[in-house]
């Protein structure tokens, strides 16, 4: 498995700290900007920084904003390797703030998974909104997509995971 993690133009010394460190106890994640576009994800629950109400909302500019990491592996869905990009699911937990242990995963059509916060730093889960260099739209599993390093580790090449793997993903609830 290749992994390269990369940030996108502007995005300051501390966004970038914060996105590859984890917080300590006396540190605070930064504000969220508010969204500017169509909302592409909404995070709720247990969460400490939020930017509308109690939830936090992204449009897909300012969740990518969070960081962009990308990664090739073989899934049970496609054919061969295929490139995702996107935000490090344990990046995106800690600039909500949130402090449970589990995230309800739900995608646009009501399926849902649950899925263990301590597999995002484990396995470097990734919330994918790219794949093979495109956005993808809801008919190829858009627009955002969780997915696994399969290749990384034969321990994630089970059922477990595959159904971790929520595509069409619109919501998280932090319980």
């Amino acid at each position: 498995m290749s992994m390269r993690r990369t940030f996108l133009v502007g995005i300051g010394t501390a966004a970038a700290s914060l996105a590859t460190s984890p917080l300590r106890a006396d540190d605070a994640p930064l504000p969220l900007a508010e969204p500017k576009g169509p909302i592409v994800l909404t995070v709720s629950g247990k969460i400490s920084n939020a930017n509308r109400g109690k939830t936090a909302v992204f449009d897909m500019p300012s969740l990518e904003a969070l960081g962009l990491t990308e990664f090739s592996t073989s899934t049970p869905w496609d054919p061969g390797k295929t490139q995702f990009q996107g935000v490090l699911l344990d990046t995106l937990m800690r600039r909500v703030g949130a402090s449970g242990k589990t995230v309800v995963a739900y995608a646009l059509n009501d399926y849902s998974a649950e899925l263990p916060i301590s597999d995002f730093a484990r396995y470097g889960t990734l919330l994918a909104t790219k794949m093979n260099g495109k956005y993808m739209p809801v008919s190829s599993k858009g627009p955002l997509f969780i997915v696994y390093p399969f290749d990384s580790r034969s321990t994630l090449e089970r059922q477990t995971f595959y159904g971790r793997s929520v595509w069409q993903l619109n919501r998280l609830a932090i319980v």
